[in-house]
């Protein structure tokens, strides 16, 4: 079978790190293809040469035999390699037809676009109505209107970053069947993923990048999930634990929370109850965009709530903004890495102050005490091995997964009497969420209150105590973790709350 795409020695250096180091693989056509490695291993800049938005220093790739040298993303698309981001880049005001008319060099007339929208989505079973505002899409759907954008494009090599990280089990079905038939029609697929499990049930081959190198190559289906984490890695890895305990008092307590959501197109909290001991793991799980940024918000104080709708050890402390309930303990960490968690252009030094100021006692009378505050930095950088060159560098410059070691690790080493995150592992390491699962476990061992919000049921079912699910604002009644199974799961995050009352009152 002649090769698609062949990539010979590509080598690619920023100051102070080598993120490709003579990389060389090849893709078939119709090859699923996955694309393995820790945070930090290369996996970004070398998509990145692929689709033509960086320039290699060395090397050379080949597509279908001819020399391939993207000058820009629109060279790569006419060449006929489409992408796929991790970060959709959708406007939520326009609908779905002007969206994808946005990506195309010479859009039809938007009849004619929106009859092959719809043409496209039924023929590959990512069914789309053209018409409908993208802001009122679940996440699922968003990633619809990017998949036809590049299908429309009739793409002879798809690159996938992180797919399923904001699907439900069913959607991932409903996207695999989709891979399957354009594989069979004989698009090649180049597949990011730190879901295993997904790479084994879907890929055909894999290639491994650690450090930049390229270390191995392997068929997935050939490997348990844990032989291909530990060939990413190098090194074995152990699955996160901790003793056995009761939880202690009552930390946290929301009650009959309801607060509108500042996004036009986010979810207004409804009603919401629950209660979170010392020493307990609560996982909150729901597909993207039923209300888990608005409930972090009123968590954090960003958003304010009500009189006594969140109250601290029987303390009202919803008028608290963030600042105040960081002095108290109540710390969070949010899903929006660059811009929200952390100032992308500030360095790792300055935003380890952003938020450790008041707890770390990095501000005295006015003045910033900067060597302490490099000192946080570099402790936060060391326990949980950020790969970057130095506290100095902006955070923009780090891989996603390694800005979010970063996140999570600042606000950990804090002490937090309660802790709020949202997608503590999304798009890092097996390695990476096997750590920070761990250091937010052991947060629990020592008595801290834990609030977990996560996409990944696999994630919260392995650390939650007990689980309850967020669907269009509403949560349902917490229930022990241990025991649940995923049509139960299922039910929860689709709304069947009258059957959560049942079994709570049973």
């Amino acid at each position: 079978m002649t090769t698609l795409l062949n990539i010979d020695g590509l080598t690619k250096a920023y100051p102070g790190v080598v993120a490709n180091d003579n990389v060389s693989f090849s893709i078939q056509p119709g090859e699923v293809h996955a694309l393995l490695g820790e945070n930090g291993a290369g996996k970004s800049t070398l998509v990145k040469m692929i689709y033509g938005l960086v320039k290699p220093d060395k090397g050379r790739m080949t597509l279908h035999g001819q020399p391939y040298e993207p000058a820009e993303p629109r060279a790569a698309r006419a060449a006929g390699v489409a992408m796929v981001f991790q970060h959709f880049s959708l406007f939520d005001a326009l609908n779905v037809a002007e969206n994808i008319a946005l990506g195309m060099e010479k859009p039809p007339a938007m009849r004619d676009l929106a009859a092959r929208i719809r043409e496209v989505s039924e023929n590959y079973g990512l069914p789309l109505d053209p018409s409908r505002t993208v802001g009122d899409l679940s996440a699922g759907e968003r990633q619809r209107v990017e998949i036809i954008r590049c299908l429309l494009q009739d793409p002879k090599l798809l690159i996938m970053d992180e797919p399923t990280s904001v699907l439900t089990p069913q959607e991932v079905e409903i996207l695999f069947k989709t891979l399957r038939k354009l594989s069979a029609e004989g698009t090649a697929i180049l597949y990011i993923s730190h879901k295993l499990e997904e790479i084994r049930t879907l890929c055909d081959g894999a290639t491994i990048l650690r450090l930049g190198k390229v270390v191995d190559s392997c068929n997935p289906r050939e490997k348990s999930a844990s032989e291909l984490a530990e060939m990413m890695v190098g090194t074995k890895l152990t699955p996160p634990s901790r003793p056995e305990a009761e939880p202690g008092e009552v930390v946290l307590e929301v009650t009959n929370l309801s607060v509108k959501s500042a996004n036009p197109f986010g979810t207004s909290l409804k009603d919401i109850s629950f209660t979170v001991r010392e020493g307990e793991v609560l996982g909150i799980g729901g597909v993207a965009g039923n209300g888990q940024d608005e409930l972090l918000s009123a968590l954090s104080g960003e958003t304010l709530a009500p009189n006594d709708a969140v109250r601290l050890r029987g303390e009202s402390i919803g008028h608290m903004g963030p600042n105040p309930r960081r002095h108290i303990a109540v710390l969070t960490a949010p899903e929006e890495r660059l811009g929200h968690a952390a100032a992308p252009d500030m360095s790792l030094i300055e935003n380890a102050l952003l938020t450790g100021a008041i707890r770390q006692g990095l501000v005295r009378n006015g003045f910033l005490n900067w060597p302490a505050t490099r000192i946080f930095a570099e402790s936060i950088i060391k326990q949980f091995d950020v790969r970057t060159p130095g506290a100095g560098n902006a955070a923009r410059s780090l891989s996603g997964g390694n800005l979010q070691k970063f996140v999570i690790g600042r606000e950990v080493l804090q002490k937090p009497e309660v802790l709020v995150v949202n997608q503590p592992t999304w798009g890092v390491d097996a390695s990476a969420a096997a750590a920070i699962r761990q250091s937010i476990l052991d947060l629990a061992e020592n008595g801290t209150a834990v609030i977990v919000i996560s996409q990944d049921l696999d994630e919260l079912m392995e650390i939650s105590d007990r689980f309850a699910a967020l669907n269009e604002g509403r949560l349902s009644p917490p229930r022990p973790a241990r025991g649940l199974t995923m049509e139960e799961i299922g039910l929860m995050m689709g709304g069947a709350h009258d059957m959560e009352v049942a079994h709570a009152e049973a």
